[in-house]
C-alpha cells in the first residue's frame, strides 16, 4: 500500500523524508519532485528496486534510468575517463537541467539495464531532492508517468499513474511544466547533444565550445 506524504513544511518534510529514506532501504520505489517534474526513484545500486522503477513506468531495460547525485564529486566514484568537457559543462550547468552521458565505472555492482558500459548524471537544482541524496546516495530517477503519458507535475498525478508500485510520494506542491534536461554524451570525442532541453547549444558552448549539436 502506497502512501502520500507532504514536505511542505519543516515537520512533515523530515517525516518525508525519512519515509522515503526507509522505503529506499527495502529496495522499493519512491516519487519525489525534482527542479523539473516528479520523478519516480530507486536505490541504483538495487537492481530489484531498479527493475520495479523499470515495470512501473512500462519500459524495458533497454531504456535504463539516468542516476541523480548530491554533489559534483559523485561523479567520480560513478565514472572513469572524464574528459575535461564533461568537467567543465558540470561545473557551469550543476545543479540544473543537464545530463551528462559518461563510462560508467566497471568496479560497480549495480545494474540500471542495457547500459553499454555508460551511465547518465546529473544534479537537480531542488533542496528537498538533494536532502534526499545526500541520505540516500545516488538513485536512479525517470519522470513519475506511464511510458507515453506526460510527466507528473504533482504528487497525485504520478499516484494516478503508478499506483502501489510507489511506496512512498512525496508531496513538494506543484512543478510548473518545464523543458527536460538537456542530455549530453560526454562519451565520445567530441561531446555531441542527444536531447535538446532546458540549456541550449548556445549556452553549452559557453563551457564547453567543442559541443556538437545532436546528429540529423
Amino acid at each position: 500500500m502506497s502512501q502520500l506524504v507532504s514536505a511542505q513544511d519543516p515537520q512533515s518534510r523530515a517525516q518525508a523524508l525519512e519515509a522515503a529514506h526507509d522505503a529506499l532501504q527495502r529496495d522499493e520505489c519512491i516519487v519525489l519532485p525534482t527542479d523539473t517534474v516528479y520523478g519516480i526513484g530507486a536505490d541504483a545500486f538495487s537492481a530489484q528496486a531498479v527493475t520495479i522503477l523499470l515495470a512501473a513506468k512500462g519500459r524495458n531495460r533497454t531504456m535504463p534510468p539516468p542516476v541523480l547525485i548530491a554533489r559534483i564529486e559523485v561523479m567520480d566514484a560513478l565514472a572513469v575517463e572524464i574528459p575535461d568537457d564533461a568537467r567543465a559543462l558540470a561545473e557551469a550547468f550543476w545543479p540544473g537541467a543537464l545530463t551528462l552521458i559518461l563510462s560508467a565505472q566497471p568496479t560497480l555492482s549495480w545494474d540500471l539495464g542495457e547500459t553499454e558500459g555508460t551511465v547518465a548524471l546529473r544534479i537537480p537544482a531542488d533542496d528537498l531532492a538533494l536532502e534526499l541524496l545526500e541520505r540516500t546516495g545516488p538513485l536512479a530517477v525517470s519522470s513519475a508517468n506511464r511510458t507515453g503519458l506526460e510527466a507528473a507535475t504533482t504528487a497525485e498525478q504520478a499516484r494516478s499513474m503508478l499506483g502501489d508500485a510507489v511506496t512512498v510520494y512525496i508531496d513538494g506542491g506543484e512543478r510548473a511544466v518545464q523543458q527536460p534536461s538537456t542530455i549530453v554524451d560526454c562519451t565520445q570525442t567530441p561531446p555531441r547533444v542527444v536531447r535538446e532541453g532546458a540549456i541550449s547549444l548556445e549556452e553549452l558552448r559557453t563551457a564547453a565550445p567543442q559541443v556538437q549539436p545532436p546528429s540529423s
